[in-house]
């Protein structure tokens, strides 16, 4: 009859799993050369942080603080009213509600020529769907010449999704302006080819994780791949496809926010206009408005995922 070994004290249990981690010389490496490049970029980057000294400094953080008050009470008392007014003129007058309209409006377009391009290169990027025999599991054997053209679409699919992630909106706006002038486009196109990229993707890995017997049901049925992805892919894509596009569109309201830094007409434009004209205080306004339609397609996103969770 054989005794259990008696279990070690808790301190030379603790001493035994140090001594038997797992020891890799790349990670310790990598962490030092981090450590390394972390205290050499004050140096290397020259912030030229010293030149100033801390009474202009101060200088700069009171009147900043003085500026970014109203102009109705910056000399005197808090007044809910004049504030009031003033923030009125602003989304009027200033323009503040019509550039929120045309950010919230760019994201939608941008979003919704995303999903439809998107969904549409995922199928051609899935390998399950378009492999010589779709979903697999069948007796026939295809040509060489067959399997060489669907990996050729595959292969040239994802290449095509990976180039339009690489490209940032921010370039992508920069090149359309030169085509479409100093209009909301520039700003739909860029961030609609971006997230074409991006949601194609997600869309692809989606449709290659799905259950395959109905759609090997199907296309034993005669259903060919126009019959598979209308009938089989498309319903078991769809609601993690729909999280796929509530969740970058709330990256897109951010980005066409961003955006208007090119002169694209949206609130980022009326952000620079306000800081080139030394404006704190409607910088500041139109911050807090670019913030708050911010939080607001996030609250949105996150009641439609929640709605397509419980669907689905």
């Amino acid at each position: 009859m054989t005794t259990a070994a008696a279990p070690l004290p808790a301190r030379d249990a603790v001493r035994a799993l140090y001594a038997a981690r797992p020891q890799s010389w790349f990670v310790r490496g990598s962490l030092l050369a981090f450590v390394l490049l972390l205290a050499a970029a004050p140096f290397v980057a020259d912030l030229d942080a010293g030149n100033r000294s801390a009474e202009r400094r101060r200088a700069n953080l009171e009147r900043f603080a003085r500026d970014i008050r109203p102009a109705p009470i910056r000399d005197s008392a808090f007044d809910v009213g004049k504030v009031a007014t003033w923030a009125g003129e602003r989304m009027t007058e200033g323009g503040g509600a019509e550039a929120t309209a045309t950010t919230a409006a760019i994201s939608v377009l941008a979003i919704v020529l995303a999903g439809i391009f998107g969904g549409l290169l995922a199928l051609f990027a899935a390998r399950n769907l378009m492999a010589p025999a779709p979903f697999g599991a069948t007796s026939w054997q295809p040509s060489i010449a067959r399997r060489l053209a669907s990996r050729t679409v595959i292969v040239g699919t994802r290449f095509l999704l990976v180039l339009l992630r690489c490209l940032p909106e921010y370039l992508l706006a920069f090149l359309f302006l030169a085509v479409f002038g100093f209009t909301a486009w520039p700003a739909v196109l860029a961030l609609a080819v971006h997230n074409t990229g991006i949601l194609g993707r997600l869309d692809a890995e989606a449709i290659e994780n799905i259950d395959a017997r109905p759609a090997r049901a199907l296309r034993d049925l005669g259903g060919g791949r126009y019959a598979l992805a209308a009938a089989a892919v498309f319903p078991a894509v769809l609601p993690r496809g729909l999280l796929y596009l509530f969740y970058r569109w709330e990256t897109c309201v951010r980005e066409a926010t961003v955006l208007g830094l090119l002169n694209i007409p949206s609130l980022g434009l009326l952000i620079e206009d306000s800081k080139s004209r030394m404006r704190q205080d409607d910088l500041l306004f139109y911050v807090l408005v670019a913030a708050a339609l911010v939080l607001v397609g996030d609250l949105v996103s996150s009641w439609l995922r929640h709605l397509v969770r419980r669907a689905s």
